[in-house]
């Protein structure tokens, strides 16, 4: 068996801003965000019958600790207006009426609620064989697989990658992505890393010391002749090596968050268990969303018809 996690703001994101995925209430305002990813959870749903499933949720953009670490980290972002931020509450709002387990925070990313309730169900004594499978289509939550049978799952192109593809595919184990970004930086999250250090070195620094304490404990044999380019190389770390720890803890996920304020580091992992979804509640949310009753009856009995969870 296995514990799905889901990076919501994926899917949620991808109908947002797709040309394929319209709709809109009763008033013409758009719903085109939580429309698609609803759809994609019942998909999901029908297909997996998962009994054990948790849903991540982004809600600390610009007032999470990594914002307290580094002015520019996200600052391409921009928060949603007032229409998709109410899309985002009831996105989170159909995960409970559906039986899932649903996350966020004003704090932690929706990475570190994943990378934290990966290690709980690890170290649980009823769960510790469950596989991980990571819905997502963000490569750098790799670091996050453990073990053989745990997953990056791409839902959509129904792409799979265990830790071994994550190797062959980028040259690096999935434990060291943290190590590679705080070198060459990430330019989606504004992440500098090194300036001036570029994939195919970062990557060739990667195979040869197993970390950044490693290559700054060797930085005076990074500049030997077998690497091109290594003297400019090695003044470069030197200069930047501040600025490469500081990138590599933006890009490196928290997975032992305990704080008893934030429910996913505290919750019972038994509420990871699937339950069976409210389905007066759906229907009378739905309605409050402005749904044509048409609408409204065909979803609640798609959730009618999906099996009991666990089955």
């Amino acid at each position: 068996m296995s514990a799905y996690l889901i990076d919501a703001s994926i899917y949620i994101f991808q109908a947002h801003f797709s040309p394929y995925v319209e709709c809109a209430d009763t008033d013409g305002n758009d719903l085109s965000a939580f429309y698609g990813f609803s759809q994609f959870l019942l998909q999901f749903l029908r297909r997996e019958n998962p009994e054990l499933v948790a849903v991540a949720m982004d809600e600390s953009l610009f007032c999470g600790f990594r914002h307290q670490l580094c002015d520019s980290y996200k600052t391409n972002r921009e928060l949603p207006d007032e229409n998709l931020a109410a899309q985002l509450k009831a996105c989170a709002r159909f995960c409970e009426l559906l039986g899932l387990a649903c996350f966020g925070s004003r704090t932690y990313e929706a990475d570190d609620i994943i990378g934290t309730l990966a290690s709980r169900i690890r170290t649980d004594a009823d769960l510790a064989d469950e596989s991980i499978q990571i819905l997502t289509k963000d490569k750098d939550l790799a670091q996050l697989l453990k073990d053989d049978d745990d997953c990056l799952w791409d839902y959509h192109r129904n792409t799979r990658r265990n830790a071994e593809q994550i190797r062959l595919d980028f040259g690096i184990a999935p434990e060291q992505i943290p190590d590679y970004l705080g070198l060459v930086g990430d330019a989606v999250d504004r992440i500098s890393g090194v300036p001036g250090l570029g994939p195919v070195k970062g990557r060739a620094l990667l195979q040869k010391y197993p970390d950044l304490d490693g290559i700054y404990a060797n930085l005076h044999q990074v500049g030997s002749p077998s690497l091109r380019g290594a003297r400019k190389l090695e003044e470069l770390l030197g200069t930047h090596r501040e600025l490469a720890y500081l990138s590599k803890r933006l890009a490196t996920i928290v997975d032992d968050v305990a704080d008893e304020t934030e429910p996913f580091s505290m919750a019972p992992l038994q509420q990871l268990r699937r339950r069976p979804a409210d389905l007066a509640g759906l229907s009378e949310f739905l309605l409050e969303c402005k749904f044509t009753t048409g609408y409204c009856d065909s979803m609640v009995k798609a959730v009618q018809r999906l099996e009991p969870p666990g089955d």
